[in-house]
């Protein structure tokens, strides 16, 4: 059985435009080292990774942290997965810190790691955090936080969702 696509709520839409952007990076890193696993690969896949950070998604961390996590804490049933999903922002902006610079033999696997960090999160993200956060906040205030939203990423990322110099 095929499953059946999300509905997102307009508020969450530009959080979920970014995560569709770090999919694409995700398959890029898989598909990229799985037909050719060499240095140079690994370095285009690296200046990849360095500039969607720098133009989306550490800016994207800081909307979800500053912006949708304390909006929405107290109406989830736990803060256990916002703990979670802090914790993994931690972990990838290492990753992308290490990553920079790596030596050339560890450039793979920390690459490997980051996809498969990154692609687990937006996952857990949008099936689980959206849907949770749809199902306990009503139009009225899932407006005020998609008003939020909005603001802070048109701040903090305003290069997001054009294309990146040195991208195909």
């Amino acid at each position: 059985m095929v499953p059946q696509p999300l509905h997102r709520d307009p508020s969450l839409i530009p959080l979920s435009h970014q995560h569709q952007h770090g999919l694409a990076l995700t398959v890029f890193i898989d598909r990229g080292l799985k037909a050719e696993p060499t240095r140079e690969k690994a370095l285009e896949l690296a200046g990849k990774v360095a500039r969607l950070a720098e133009v989306e998604l550490l800016g994207h961390f800081r909307v979800e942290e500053e912006v949708l996590f304390p909006a929405v804490r107290p109406f989830l049933r736990s803060g256990v997965l916002l703990d979670r999903l802090v914790a993994e922002h931690r972990t990838m902006e290492d990753l992308v810190r290490r990553i920079a610079g790596a030596a050339d033999e560890d450039r793979i696997p920390l690459l490997k790691r980051f996809g498969e960090v990154l692609h687990r999160h937006i996952r857990t993200e949008e099936r689980q955090l959206f849907q949770e956060i749809q199902a306990q906040l009503d139009a009225s205030q899932l407006a005020t936080i998609g008003r939020d939203i909005a603001a802070k990423v048109e701040a903090v990322c305003p290069l997001a969702g054009k294309p990146l110099p040195g991208d195909r």
